[in-house]
């Protein structure tokens, strides 16, 4: 690894990709997407057969549960190994990558490859670190990836890393600078097309530091794969531990692969999640949230359901995400006292249906600016989860880049 400046949050890697595998078989989507759906998963190994595959670098969340996890991380490390014993990968020095990604629905989302210093984040709620969570980071979700890249001898990335740039200043310089064709294939699954171009040299590390420049509290915020790179970061901890200060300045598992993309790119989208309340008592549900959620002063507008009725209150809170975690509050608090369960609905329509329903009632969070996410973070800290989802579930970022750690 050359020209490692200290000083930037977000740096060119040395990139290993694949020599000759079948880039279809190869890429695979984001170990937390299809959760609940067999017939995804299925067809997906079937798709990849013996071929090399990411697949066989992760497990994905649908099998949590299902497979002796134990066993599955020392399999992945082991085919890690195998892989770099093998000569599967060719290995691109000091580069980023820029990437667009034509998504399902005809939209190009930009974005670019390279590595987060773990010392530049941190995911707890009180954090100062120019790199912050968005959402409440769960720890019994970290065990099974920090087993797995606790002794693995290689990583790859579902991170998506926002920067808050509105003029798009550094994809607009990346995409002028982007030269040499690496991968350009369709996705597997209808996950779209994904073109990669090489960044590298002086060029790479002036826009490293045009990423890092500024006096913002907040340069970088976790859009996805926030529970991975928390995984990485406390490995990192660990390691940090046995090294001298020297070492530690540049060892590998300081470092974690990510995608960095502008949260203003057109082809980035939000969507609220809303909240509905099942096997319950929604007879006081309106008056307990006039009393409870009802602002004085700052707050968002929310709507609540209740049978076929709805209405229109003020929530308090003092950032959207302030607003969010107080409807979270209430919710919980409103199940304690009359029994339920809850559920994060994504779509209007089927909140509203799905509150409609007896013994059931809810609400719709208002709809979140790109702006307001920087903002909320650097004043009240992560969001609660299911607070807000980024794009759908095949828009998500599929693994295909590699690093040695």
């Amino acid at each position: 690894m050359c020209n490692l400046q200290m000083n930037q949050i977000f740096r060119p890697a040395d990139i290993l990709l694949p020599k000759q595998a079948d880039m279809q078989c190869w890429s695979v989507i984001a170990c937390d997407q299809f959760t609940s759906d067999a017939a995804y998963w299925a067809a997906v190994e079937q798709a990849v057969g013996g071929a090399p595959s990411t697949l066989r670098l992760m497990l994905p969340e649908f099998y949590l549960s299902k497979r002796d996890e134990a066993a599955a991380a020392a399999e992945i490390q082991q085919t890690m190994r195998r892989y770099l014993d093998n000569d599967v990968f060719t290995e691109i020095e000091h580069s980023f990558i820029f990437l667009e990604r034509t998504l399902p629905c005809g939209s190009v989302r930009r974005g670019l490859i390279g590595m987060i210093d773990l010392e530049a984040y941190d995911y707890s709620p009180d954090s100062s670190t120019p790199i912050r969570a968005t959402e409440g980071t769960v720890e019994d979700r970290l065990p099974p990836r920090v087993k797995v890249r606790r002794a693995a001898p290689l990583e790859m990335p579902h991170i998506m890393v926002f920067l808050n740039d509105p003029d798009d200043g550094v994809m607009q310089r990346a995409e002028t600078a982007a030269n040499g064709l690496l991968y350009d294939f369709d996705l597997m699954m209808g996950g779209g097309h994904v073109r990669g171009q090489r960044i590298y040299g002086a060029t790479a590390d002036a826009l490293a530091a045009q990423i890092s420049e500024g006096n913002t509290a907040v340069k970088l915020a976790i859009g996805d794969g926030n529970h991975s790179l928390a995984a990485a970061r406390k490995c990192w901890l660990e390691k940090k531990q046995r090294l001298t200060p020297e070492q530690a300045e540049s060892d590998p598992a300081r470092f974690a692969l990510a995608e960095l993309v502008n949260i203003h790119d057109p082809a980035v989208t939000f969507a609220p999640i809303h909240r509905v309340l099942f096997e319950t008592d929604p007879s006081t549900w309106f008056d307990a949230a006039a009393q409870q959620l009802a602002a004085d002063g700052e707050g968002r507008d929310v709507i609540l359901l209740s049978g076929g009725r709805q209405k229109t209150i003020r929530a308090k809170g003092a950032s959207i995400g302030e607003v969010i975690g107080n409807v979270e509050q209430f919710c919980k608090a409103y199940l304690a006292a009359h029994g339920g369960t809850i559920d994060y609905i994504h779509g209007d329509d089927e909140a509203v249906q799905l509150a409609q329903r007896s013994g059931c009632c809810g609400v719709l969070l208002p709809q979140m600016e790109k702006g307001e996410l920087f903002s909320s973070v650097e004043c009240s800290g992560p969001f609660p989860k299911k607070s807000f989802s980024i794009g759908l579930g095949r828009d998500k970022r599929y693994y295909l880049e590699c690093r040695k750690l």
